[in-house]
Parts: structure tokens; C-alpha cells; sequence
């Protein structure tokens, strides 16, 4: 069974010379005059490197079982985050380079998506969008309203900062985009 190019899908799992490779990004390119291909962005899974790549259309590869497995994020241990299985308690680890900026996303006791290639555990499938409370930002101002354009940055209590309105209190809760970290609305 191959998978072709034209099948590429965010997400999916190929291996390219022995190795497996999580396509982040990908572009079908049809220019006037020669062949059509595909420009790709792929993490390679044992390491978190990131490349790009380009493929002729229709080049085929061994596509890559996945299985994804709720767990709970514990904690995390300096280079890699621990998860456990709820289930049977078992503990996994996964280095921290490996799992790219999705950690960033997720509380401890959280319960995550596991994905497992060829079962071995790889990555985390945070959802597209969450909420999360700000635990600190600059305070409004009289006058900043919803209408008054502009935007501060906020700490969420996961850690990562994102540009929010200026009505925006500390306390508040708010919906993230995980793949851009752009504010949604208030949560």
C-alpha cells in the first residue's frame, strides 16, 4: 500500500529513506511550462527537525500507522513531557523538542491526544482552538473599548503570550487559536 502526493493531507505520516516524517505543510505547484510538484514542509518524528522538501506530483510513499490514545499530561521533567495512560497508569515519555510548540497549549493534568506512529509515542494533537485563563496583562484604560482598535500582549497560565483587545482583564478567560496563537473571543 503507498500513499501519493495527491493524497497529502496536514498531519499525515510518510517515511522518506527509512525515516518517518509528519507533513506540516504542503502546496500543490503547477507552473506553465514543465512538470507539476509539491512543495512540502516536514518534522521529522525522532527529532522535531524540521525541512522542506519537494516532490514530483505522483511520487508515491509507505504511508505510516498512526493511532491516537487519550493520556494525561503530568508534568514536565526538564527535556521531555510525561504522560500517563488513563487506563493501566502506565507513564511515557516524550522529549521536548520533539513535540515542537503544542506543549505550549497544555495545562498540567490535561488530557491530551497521544499520537502514536507505528506505536511508538511522537506527538501531541492539541485542539485547533482552547481557553485558557490570562494571568497577566497591563490593565485597560478608560476608553478602550470593544470598538477602539488596538491590542496588548497577555500571559496565559500556560505561559505563552498572545496579543489580546485592550478590554481584556486579568482573571478573564479567553479562546486561543493554537495554530496561529491568535485571540478568538472571550471564553
Amino acid at each position: 500500500m503507498t500513499i501519493s502526493t495527491n493524497q497529502f493531507k496536514n498531519g499525515t505520516h510518510i517515511e522518506i529513506d527509512g525515516k518517518i516524517w509528519k507533513i506540516i505543510e504542503f502546496q500543490h505547484v503547477k507552473p506553465g511550462k514543465g512538470g507539476a510538484f509539491v512543495r512540502t514542509k516536514l518534522r521529522r518524528i525522532e527529532d522535531g527537525s524540521v525541512i522542506d522538501k519537494t516532490f514530483r506530483a505522483g511520487e508515491k510513499f509507505r504511508p505510516v500507522r498512526t493511532e491516537s490514545k487519550k493520556m494525561q499530561y503530568l508534568y514536565d521533567s526538564g527535556e521531555a513531557a510525561v504522560f500517563m495512560d488513563s487506563q493501566d497508569y502506565d507513564q511515557i515519555e516524550i522529549p521536548t523538542e520533539q513535540l515542537g510548540d503544542s506543549m505550549s497549549w497544555v495545562l498540567p493534568n490535561a488530557e491530551v491526544d497521544v499520537l502514536f506512529v507505528d506505536e511508538q509515542p511522537s506527538d501531541v494533537q492539541v485542539p485547533s482552538a482552547i481557553e485558557m485563563k490570562v494571568t497577566q496583562t497591563d490593565p485597560g484604560l478608560k476608553g478602550d473599548t470593544a470598538s477602539g482598535g488596538g491590542n496588548k500582549p497577555a500571559t496565559l497560565e500556560s505561559g505563552v503570550v498572545v496579543q489580546v483587545p485592550l478590554f481584556i482583564e486579568e482573571g478573564e478567560s479567553v479562546r486561543v487559536d493554537t495554530r496561529s496563537g491568535e485571540y478568538i473571543s472571550r471564553a
